[in-house]
Parts: C-alpha cells; structure tokens; sequence
C-alpha cells in the first residue's frame, strides 16, 4: 500500500520529526556523571570514525582507540557497532533539524520566509554532510534505518504541505497544485541539490560549483516560482 502523507490534518505538534535513533537500540542512560562522561566519549568518538571510514568499514577497535578506552570499556555501554551508530545519530540529529516553511505569520512575507528556510536548511546540512553521507549509506543496507529516515522525511513533507495549503487559502500561491505533491517535489529537490553540492562534489575532490548565496537564491526562486508567489 502506498503512502501519502495529508495536507491540513492534525497539528503541527503531530508532525514533529520522529526520531532516526531506532528506540531499541538505545539503552538507559548512565546513572553516574562518570558514566555519562564515558558513553559520550564514546559516542563522540564514533561519529569520528563513522564519519572518516563509513558505516560498514568502520570497526568497534576504531573507535575504542579514537576514545582512548578498552574494548570492556565499550561493551559497558554498547552491545554492537548498530548501538552505538543509533546513539550518535540520537545525540546528532537536533543540529540536522531546520526550521521549514511552517510559521508564515498571515501578515508576513512567505518569500522571505521561504529564504530564510531554505538557507537554515543548507546551513545544517554543511555542518552535518558526512553524516549526511553515513545516513545514505546505512539506508541504503537497512531497511529498517530506511523506514525511520522516511518516517522523519514525511513530517517535513507534511509540515510544508500545511505551510503551502495555507497560502493558497489566503490567495498568494497556485491553487491548481496539490500541497503534498508540491512538497514532495520542492523538498526532494533542495534535498538532492544539497547533497550534490555538499556531499558528492567534495567526495570526488572537486571545487565548490556555486556559493551557498547562489545555492539559496535559485532554490528559492525555484520554490517561489513553482508556487507562482508574486
């Protein structure tokens, strides 16, 4: 059965971005301030090495020397290297988060909203590329990281879906246009732009194409012009 995630239903409290930690790979926190020190350490070496050797070559040896701890160490906190990936992207995945295009105040420009989205947006995603990356990765062998990242991806579709309902409601944007389709659209295509510009170029060596001034000026007037705002 296919999908499709609903335009002007519920609240924008229902579409808050589920978490992409998966829930039973993450343990009870430590009850010490040691421990709390310890799993972070552990945590932050992690995301060092995922980062630096990808998802499937990175080793739990890797990681116990990048936290300058003992494999026992490790297992105290960690069952597996699935563990300790879910609590990185736990700790991680509020700086990946953006604002959207949900808030447009009835008095307010939805253009500038729109920029202003778009670049926090870029914004984030440059701060997080290489974990960008390792999420395209791990999706790509795990079916059920894909569903969490789509489950995540949905909120954000169904929250600028409401964001565009709501202009075509007061008359500034093209009323022939499904909200949902046009937000799967606009949104897949600012999410691949980024991960071209920030992810596949500096992969392959090569020199930024645009600046992120260019990037955020044509995104927005592509979602601008897509919605015939004036």
């Amino acid at each position: 059965m296919t999908r499709t995630p609903q335009a002007g239903t519920g609240s924008a409290a229902d579409d808050d971005p589920p978490s992409l930690a998966d829930a039973d790979l993450l343990r009870t926190p430590p009850a010490t301030p040691r421990g709390v020190r310890t799993r972070a350490a552990l945590v932050a070496a992690a995301r060092v090495v995922f980062e630096r050797a990808g998802y499937l070559d990175a080793r739990l040896v890797d990681i116990t020397a990048e936290a300058r701890c003992s494999s026992g160490t490790f297992y105290t906190y960690f069952a597996s290297k699935e563990e300790i990936f879910a609590a990185v992207l736990e700790v991680s995945q509020d700086d990946m988060m953006h604002p959207g295009t949900e808030h447009v105040p009835d008095d307010g420009d939805p253009v500038a909203v729109i920029e202003a989205s778009t670049r926090a947006y870029f914004e984030a995603y440059e701060r997080n590329a290489k974990l960008m990356e390792l999420l395209e990765q791990v999706a790509a062998i795990d079916i059920r990281f894909r569903r969490l990242r789509r489950n995540r991806a949905d909120a954000f579709v169904r929250r600028n879906a409401r964001s565009i309902a709501g202009l075509q409601r007061r008359g500034l944007a093209d009323s022939g246009v499904d909200p949902v389709v046009a937000s799967l659209a606009l949104s897949g295509m600012i999410s691949r732009l980024a991960f071209t510009h920030f992810v596949v170029e500096p992969s392959l060596g090569e020199p930024p194409t645009w600046s992120s001034d260019q990037l955020v000026h044509a995104a927005t007037r592509l979602w601008v012009n897509a919605l015939r705002l004036d």
